[in-house]
Parts: structure tokens; C-alpha cells; sequence
């Protein structure tokens, strides 16, 4: 029966592979250890939100972490799964240590919207990511916050965050980056407090600054004035 079950998991993703995004994919994640099949984000999304659904301890049994596709649809399932807090929280501790790029973690992030509830558990639980020495759980912690905890009730504690990790990992650094900029986008005079205390190292400072001008959402005037702030 578990044999089956991959087989037809398997079939389904050999079905659906495209060798032209496959090979765009494979650019976007240079140095990738998997295999990629080229199977694109949406139909790897139904085919995780069918098998949490109905095979999904198969599944975390069978899969094979050396495919990209099936260590992708491993993380996603996660947040597809109807899962208690408490093996919610046994999976990620299970699957973040496997994350080995930036379209893993962030594709697997997204879908964790049970961050949202009970956000003070969710934001404790995160900080051992947030303080790991590891490129990618440091980043899984960090998008976490950017797709979860951009609040009222967070926004001070995001920046907070943001001003302490101090990683060389590219990954890290954009991710903190991308935080920083959306922070900005909602919360501009907080998040500007923390960009005029030159709490990020250069490289990451003049990334967000970047990132901030980049969005349609920020005026014309805005983005001269932060383009002064660059070092």
C-alpha cells in the first residue's frame, strides 16, 4: 500500500514536469544538492495539500529528500496538514534542519499561516531559528516573521529581531533585507528609526534601502531621501 501510494505521488510529478522551468528553476537556485524535476509552485501545492490530506504519515516515511520537488512538498504539507500545535510543532523541528536552499524554506514558510493564530507561542518558538548558526534555519526564522508577524503587536519585536542576527550567509542577509523593506512599507517611521541607527552592516543596509525604492508603493520623494541614506 505505501509503496503504491508513492509510486502514484511519483507518477503525478513526473507528469507534470517542465523542462523549460526546470531549467529557469535550477538558475534561481545555484549549487542546489537536489534534484530538480521542474515541476512548477501550484502543482506542487495541490499535489501537498492532497497528500496531507490523505496520506500524509506515508508520506513523511517514504519521500525522498535528495528530489527537490518531494523535500518541497515535504516542508508545505506542514502548514496543509490538520495537525495539533504540538505535532505542528514536532514537524518543524523534524523538517527545518533539511531546508538546503532559499525556495525551499520560503515556499514552505508561506504556507505555515497557523503562525497567525496564537502568535505568541509561534513568535517564542521561532527564536531558536532566528538564533541557530545555520544559513537557512536563520532564514526560515526571519521569513517566518516577514509573512507572520509584520503587526501592530509584532513590528517592534521584528525590528528588534532584525538588529541581532549578524550571519555572513548571503541567504541570511537577504532575507533580513526583505524584512526590513517590508517592515518599512507598513510601519516607515519605526523601520526608519532603525535604518538611521545604523544597526545593519553596510551590505544588508544598502540592500534594504534598494529593496524599499524598488516597491511601487513607496513615493517618488521617499525614495530620493533614502537614496542619501545608502553608505
Amino acid at each position: 500500500m505505501e509503496q503504491e501510494v508513492m509510486q502514484a505521488i511519483r507518477a503525478e510529478l513526473e507528469s507534470n514536469i517542465d523542462a523549460k522551468y526546470r531549467e529557469f528553476h535550477s538558475s534561481l537556485v545555484p549549487g542546489q544538492n537536489c534534484r530538480i524535476l521542474g515541476v512548477r509552485i501550484p502543482v506542487s501545492r495541490r499535489i501537498a495539500k492532497a497528500i496531507a490530506r490523505d496520506h500524509y504519515e506515508v508520506y513523511t516515511e517514504q519521500f525522498n529528500p535528495e528530489v527537490y520537488e518531494e523535500l518541497l512538498i515535504r516542508g508545505m504539507m506542514i502548514g496543509y496538514g490538520k495537525l495539533t500545535r504540538e505535532e505542528q510543532t514536532a514537524e518543524l523541528d523534524r523538517f527545518v534542519p533539511m531546508i538546503n536552499s532559499w525556495g525551499i524554506c520560503d515556499s514552505s514558510c508561506a504556507t505555515c499561516h497557523f503562525m497567525k493564530k496564537d502568535q505568541e507561542y509561534w513568535y517564542g518558538y521561532l527564536q531558536k531559528w532566528l538564533k541557530s548558526s545555520r544559513e537557512y534555519e536563520i532564514r526560515f526564522g526571519v521569513v517566518c516573521l516577514l509573512d507572520f508577524f509584520i503587526n501592530e503587536a509584532y513590528i517592534d519585536a521584528v525590528l528588534e529581531e532584525m538588529k541581532k542576527i549578524h550571519h555572513d550567509g548571503y541567504y541570511v542577509k537577504m532575507a533580513v533585507a526583505w524584512a526590513v523593506s517590508i517592515c518599512y512599507i507598513h510601519f516607515p517611521e519605526k523601520t526608519q528609526k532603525l535604518l538611521k541607527e545604523n544597526s545593519l552592516d553596510d551590505w544588508t543596509h544598502n540592500k534594504t534601502i534598494q529593496k524599499i525604492r524598488e516597491s511601487l508603493r513607496i513615493s517618488k520623494e521617499k525614495k530620493e531621501m533614502l537614496k542619501t541614506w545608502k553608505r
